[in-house]
């Protein structure tokens, strides 16, 4: 009878999970039950799953409305009807146009008309009308009697209870953006729009018999008969199974010998590997993949193949990935194995220039009608929801700023205040709109709507409603097409080092690199500031405490820096085993088997796989799921729960030491969501690595790039402090040798337009456009009537030194300009035929003062291009810089830096500590702990230049001053003059 329920997917609406409205149907008996949500489909397959589990019979459709106006509901026959649901909800959602009155596309397809939308004499076969209790007093005898089978019984479910009404009319507030006062009866739904009993819905419908029969004869003619977790990819690459299996064994062949020679051992491997792709019917994956790289290939476009993919040594002779599962001893079994229980995936990392033109050939070489980008939904956390829900209560920004920050400590509160709290309680995780997945695609063998809704968002790519694990559910494999600005930086030095010197740089010859001394010099130095994945402070002292000037060692280094491994402690073991073998202590026998290229630390994703098999005993398909769980990618708690019961029954059974046991599972849990698998880190290394290379011998040209694409750990000002060590002399914007993006021309770089803050694109564009057509600027005046700039745009050029090749100093251009724009009273229809000679006038001198062409950067760019120590307060007596460190060490001393970075830690006693990173006078980087005392008497004040004074400490090498006292220090005015001091003679 309730063939009209919600769940929280009616986004802002229902007040159901997906599983919780079975459950509920369940617990009434009920043998049928229909989900109909808002112009939406997004969870129906975990609903059809839950009923099929609780022996329920699954009727799927959805509810349509033009906002707020219902207009029917509609109901699939079968798994035909639900595909034409999902398409005709695609095509309105996607052209954002109103759904019509009256639908005329169904073949399999039941609609319910709201009572007094039709007449019942006009519904054809499919069409009924549905009939509140409460409508029943409305409903003539006559109208009934004479089309007695167009009557259903329409009780709509949208929330649990009373509390839960609330609830939904809090969501409806927050989705129309309103205070809950102000809401209408008809912005939400009926009171009583909840579960009753069966027998007191049929009682209610007692006089009208032919409405119940109708209503049971619908929920039997519709049913759904999909299979969930069959294989519902595309089935074949090329024309049949057998073929894509002989094409398949082919290129692998081929890339054999590219990539090994005659070796037997990696031939044995690939042939095993041919073999399970073929048997778990991977080939199609597999093709589909080489497909897209091969497509990236002839379009020049950098990319790197990732995830587990990378333990395949079919996927490194395909080229997918550079990472040699051999050289690595990755073992294939993580990516693909029959007992697996999730499907694998291959992550493609493009350039963030790329990556959209990846996409839009996946789309048009596979069929739109066959592909869509994964989608996502984001929840409702508590301090959102207190945020939102203080704006529907119509409570002041700071009392709301008080309830968010109020969770640790105790609140004077009113009865407003305990309302959002106890309803921001019961609002977290609620779904609260449908977003992208990252980078997932789906593609089907039948047509995508088959199982999803597909919305077009800002993006401009067909999106699907369901996310990763309903994908998963249904049997499609997600295929990860990502962007990263590592790579774009890598595209564009390459780029600027042909245009710059000639030269053609292969940045595939990865194995060179890392055998190359000068390369190995660079990462031991920890010089890898615009480096991929290895540029972080924290990066860069691992690598110091490590000595890591190898491939392998960078690889551990990839996985052990992730939150996981270091807050577990076992990052602090790794380096402390590495220092001092005498350290390492294996907590078993077996452990030393597994864990010995680790020093008896778990370190990547495969190492609790290996341990949960080796060590506990589990099966394969169940040390997938704990690494499934360990990186949160698996949600069924229950399942994880019985395999962590036989993880210790096990490990009793085998006779381990109970304490033993309890400290391999604490490891295992520690990795949290973020410990890596050794393929990903091996793929980060490898990218890391032709950064290092491109840093190495082409620095200049590398440090643009990085500029150019605004990527990295650091803001901008620091990328050009980088840029200056290597001896580039940098200027300021100039309107005829800068571009939109910065430029290099041999050592001399220009600082591109974009940096300028307040310059309006379209000035941008027309000076640039100008120049290429009519030569470069010749003077000021050249410039004001070929560009017609307005004067504020005017004036910000100016600050900024772009009219610098004019010999002038700024004050002079800005009076010239001034003139020179009350001249120009309108913009003329045509270039004037004869140039009329510039006036010329006698101007007085105006005083320049040292630093007021930095403050000046300051003020546009954000940051200056010149030496910022020059506007530092403090002349640096009395202080040290951070290459004296090491002859300093234990001992008090002073420094002054300027702040980069900081990172806020907890303790183990929950207080707050910190760490820092500077740049010192010399432009050297250094890097300060603040322990909790400290931190609390001089506290970070802003970016900015400090005072500290601290003991100069050592950790595997890495120096650092552990802070006892820090000043904020304060700029220099423009107009003061720099004292000579140490600091006058330090230049970068």
């Amino acid at each position: 009878m309730f063939i009209n329920c919600k769940t929280w997917f009616s986004y802002r609406y229902g007040t159901y999970s997906t599983e919780a409205l079975v459950d509920a149907a369940a617990e009434r008996g009920l043998s049928s039950l229909g989900l109909c949500n808002i112009n939406s489909t997004a969870d129906t397959w975990d609903f059809v799953d839950f009923c099929r589990k609780k022996k329920i019979k699954p009727l799927v459709g959805a509810e349509i409305r033009n906002e707020d106006i219902f207009r029917y509901t509609l109901l699939a026959k079968n798994d035909t009807g639900l595909l034409e649901i999902n398409r005709f909800l695609s095509e309105h959602l996607q052209e954002k146009k109103a759904f019509p009155e009256r639908p005329d596309c169904f073949s399999a397809v039941i609609i319910l008309y709201p009572f007094e939308s039709l007449a019942a004499q006009s519904l054809k076969e499919h069409e009924f009308i549905g009939i509140l209790a409460t409508e029943l007093n409305r409903v003539k005898k006559q109208e009934i009697e004479a089309f007695p089978k167009k009557w259903i019984i329409r009780h709509p479910v949208t929330f649990q209870n009373k509390t839960y009404f609330n609830v939904h009319r809090l969501l409806r507030a927050i989705g129309k953006n309103t205070l809950i006062s102000k809401l209408g009866e008809k912005d939400f739904a009926a009171p009583d729009e909840m579960f009753v009993p069966e027998a007191a819905l049929m009682s209610a419908f007692r006089n009208f018999p032919g409405m119940i029969s109708n209503t049971l004869q619908l929920i039997d003619s519709c049913e759904i008969k999909t299979e969930l977790n069959t294989d519902k990819n595309k089935k074949h690459y090329s024309a049949s199974k057998e073929d894509d299996r002989i094409l398949l064994e082919k290129l692998a062949i081929e890339g054999l010998q590219y990539r090994y020679g005659n070796n037997p051992i990696a031939k044995a491997r690939v042939i095993k590997e041919l073999k399970i792709i073929d048997q778990l019917n991977f080939n199609a994956y597999f093709l589909i993949v080489w497909d897209v790289i091969r497509y990236a290939q002839n379009r020049g476009f950098y990319y790197v193949g990732r995830g587990s993919g990378a333990n395949s040594i079919v996927a490194y002779c395909l080229k997918i990935t550079d990472v040699d599962p051999i050289k690595l001893d990755l073992y294939f079994e993580r990516f693909l194995n029959p007992h697996r229980t999730s499907p694998p995936d291959f992550d493609m990392d493009f350039s963030w220039k790329d990556r959209d033109e990846v996409i839009d050939y996946i789309f048009k070489r596979y069929g739109k009608d066959h592909v869509s980008l994964l989608g996502m939904y984001s929840t409702f956390q508590r301090r959102a929801v207190i945020r939102e829900l203080g704006k529907v209560f119509g409570l002041p920004k700071e009392e709301i700023d008080q309830l968010v920050r109020g969770k640790d400590q105790p609140m004077n509160e009113d009865k407003i205040q305990r309302t959002i709290l106890k309803y921001g309680q019961l609002l977290e995780n609620f779904p609260n709109h449908h977003s992208i997945h990252p980078g997932g695609m789906l593609i089907s063998e039948k047509p995508i709507y088959q199982y999803t809704v597909n919305e077009m968002p800002p993006k401009g790519f067909c999106t699907a409603q369901v996310d990763m694990f309903l994908a998963e559910k249904i049997g499609l494999f997600k295929l990860d097409i990502l962007s990263q600005r590592g790579l774009g930086h890598i595209k564009e030095a390459i780029r600027l080092v042909k245009q710059n010197k000639g030269i053609d740089i292969d940045i595939h010859r990865v194995e060179e690199f890392m055998s190359d001394p000068k390369v190995a010099s660079q990462i031991r130095k920890a010089d890898t500031i615009g480096c991929f994945y290895i540029e972080s402070p924290a990066m860069r002292q691992l690598l110091t405490k490590l000595k890591c000037d190898d491939y392998l060692r960078l690889v551990a280094a990839s996985s052990i820096i992730r939150p996981g491994v270091s807050q577990s402690g076992m990052m602090k073991q790794y380096i402390e085993r590495f220092h001092d073998p005498k350290k390492i202590v294996y907590l078993h026998p077996k452990m030393k088997e597994l864990l010995e290229e680790t020093y008896g630390v778990m370190v990547y994703q495969e190492d609790v796989i290996k341990v949960a098999h080796h060590f506990a005993g589990l099966d394969m398909g169940e040390a997938d799921i704990l690494r499934r769980a360990m990186s949160g990618k698996y949600r069924s708690h229950n399942q994880f729960n019985a395999i962590k019961e036989k993880f210790f029954a096990n490990c009793r059974e085998f006779g381990y030491e109970e304490n033993t046991t309890a400290e391999v599972w604490r490891q295992i849990e520690s990795f949290g969501g973020y410990s890596f698998s050794k393929a990903h880190s091996a793929s980060f290394a490898v990218e890391s690595y032709q950064s290092l290379y491109l840093k190495t011998y082409f620095p200049m040209e590398f440090m643009v790039a990085v500029i150019n694409n605004f990527g990295g750990f650091y803001s901008t000002e620091f990328y050009f402090h980088e840029l200056k060590r290597t001896g580039a002399k940098v200027n300021p914007p100039c309107v005829n040798r800068s571009e939109y993006l910065t430029n290099i021309s041999g050592e001399e770089v220009f600082v591109g337009f974009i940096h300028i803050q307040q310059l309006e694109a379209k000035l941008c564009t027309l000076i640039l456009e100008e120049r290429e057509s009519n030569g470069p600027y010749l003077s000021l005046e050249d410039f004001i009537e070929r560009t017609h700039s307005g004067p504020e745009q005017l004036n910000i050029l100016i600050s900024v030194g772009a009219f610098a090749f004019t010999g002038l100093g700024k004050k002079k251009l800005l009076w010239k300009a001034n003139f020179a724009q009350k001249r120009l009273t309108a913009i003329p229809d045509s270039p004037a035929l004869f140039k009329e000679p510039a006036m010329d006038f006698v101007l007085p001198d105006f005083p320049d003062y040292p630093l007021e062409d930095a403050l000046d950067e300051i003020n546009v760019l954000g940051f200056a291009l010149t030496d910022m120590f020059r506007l530092c307060a403090h002349d640096g007596s009395g202080t040290v810089f951070a290459e004296q460190l090491p002859s300093l060490l234990g001992k008090n001393v002073e420094v002054l830096g300027q702040l980069v970075v900081t990172k806020d830690v907890r303790t183990i006693n929950r207080e707050h500590m910190a760490f820092g990173t500077f740049l010192d006078p010399k432009g050297d980087w250094l890097d300060s702990i603040h322990f909790p005392p400290s931190l609390k008497r001089f506290p970070f004040q802003g970016k900015g230049f400090y005072k500290i004074r601290g003991k100069v400490v050592i950790e595997f090498g890495a120096y650092a001053v552990e802070v006892n006292a820090m000043w904020k220090v304060g700029l220099k005015g423009k107009r003061e003059v720099e004292p000579i001091s140490m600091l006058s003679t330090i230049s970068i």
